[in-house]
């Protein structure tokens, strides 16, 4: 069930010498669509995933790019083409106890009466699981994450329209420039993919370290030639490791789904030391509202002057590039705008838009003059595009 191929294997060739056993012809039987075959099927029925397992293991082709799955009470629902749709394949709830006890063999430390499970399959797959007193009756739910990874390019992402086709040369100088960038965006939005993308092109020889919450992003597939070390650690965890990484001697940090006090302060103090080159994501709808945000986060956990955590953020921080998903199809992701980071002449944040996309229009406009002096190679390239 968790994708151990050897084992896998052992129980379907017991369950093909049960058929022959029984002088069951196999090709005479009938079994769901959702099985490649008989042999699979009642694998996965009997001892695997029931059938999520379709999903989880891409039998079908329209779950190859599905990122996410829901189990619902008996019903199964998957994330097809930005659309969350309702499947044929019916889990009973006998089944999905069976099923959320063997999962829960791979972490001992979990207990069933918790009610509230997160695990990880061989193959990356995140599984949320909510039971007992949490749910309704009969409506227990489990959660499944599938980590699309690809290794695009700017223009690859250009073609998808996520981001204007102009764009990849700009792109291409602001990662050369070593700037600290934040992206920003609701769940799905595509700030992961962009971080993966912008990443790609860091330079390889540079030694990074890699936060994550959960291990989403294999940075060591992604980039096996650059030397990169990965840490999975949250809240508390990451507290204990603060001062270990604060002296760590990495050129550049990247941090995925910054979410908490201790995570905006770990970036903030990293990037105060002179850090250049990071990365990081943070869920937020309005970009302009994330330096508050953080603001508030760090002096609510460590207390200091707002105005002081205010100053340090809109002088670490060089650009925000903001992130959505088109809300009337889900599959379509979009740059909102990018915004450049300054703490001006008055004591005040400022946050200067140098793109923004119209939603309606399709279309990204394009405004220098809130860059900086220090930007000069991006308002040159700006200029020209603006010219041509």
């Amino acid at each position: 069930m968790m994708g151990y191929e050897e084992d896998k294997n052992f129980f379907k060739n017991l369950i093909r010498d049960v058929l022959e056993d029984l002088s069951i012809d196999i090709a005479e039987l009938k079994f769901p669509n959702w099985y490649p075959e008989l042999i699979e099927g009642i694998f996965c029925e009997v001892y695997g995933l029931s059938g999520l397992a379709s999903w989880a293991f891409n039998y079908l082709e329209k779950y190859k790019d599905s990122s996410s799955a829901k189990i619902i009470g008996d019903r199964l629902f998957c994330l097809i083409d930005g659309k969350s749709e309702l499947q044929p394949q019916r889990i009973s709830e006998n089944r999905r106890e069976k099923l959320k006890r063997t999962l829960l063999l791979a972490a001992p430390k979990e207990r069933l009466e918790y009610g509230f499970h997160e695990i990880y399959m061989l193959n990356g797959i995140r599984i949320t699981i909510y039971s007992g007193d949490r749910t309704k009756p009969g409506q227990d739910i489990m959660v499944f994450r599938k980590y699309l990874i690809e290794r695009g390019t700017f223009e690859t992402l250009a073609e998808k329209g996520t981001i204007p086709g102009e764009a990849a040369d700009i792109f291409k100088a602001m990662v050369h420039s070593g700037y600290n960038v934040l992206f920003s965006g609701q769940v799905r939005s595509g700030k992961t993919t962009f971080l993966r993308t912008w990443q790609s092109y860091e330079d390889e020889t540079l030694e990074g370290l890699a936060v994550a919450t959960d291990p989403e992003t294999p940075w060591h597939n992604l980039m096996p030639k650059a030397p990169i070390m990965q840490l999975v650690a949250d809240g508390g965890e990451l507290e204990q490791l603060t001062k270990s990484i604060l002296r760590g001697d990495n050129d550049y940090i990247i941090m995925e789904e910054m979410r908490d006090g201790t995570a905006y302060n770990v970036a903030l103090e990293m990037l105060a030391t002179g850090t250049r080159r990071s990365k990081m994501t943070i869920h937020d709808r309005n970009p302009r509202n994330i330096p508050y945000k953080m603001a508030s986060k760090i002096k609510e956990k460590y207390g200091g002057d707002m105005k002081n955590l205010l100053r340090q953020i809109y002088s670490s921080y060089d650009f925000c590039l903001h992130f959505q998903q088109d809300e009337r199809d889900r599959s379509k992701k979009y740059l909102m705008g990018i915004y450049r980071f300054r703490w001006n002449e008055k004591e005040e944040g400022q946050m200067q838009e140098v793109c923004t996309f119209n939603i309606d229009k399709k279309n990204w406009s394009w405004n220098a003059d809130g860059l900086l002096d220090e930007d000069e190679p991006i308002k040159t390239l700006i200029s020209k595009m603006q010219r041509s």
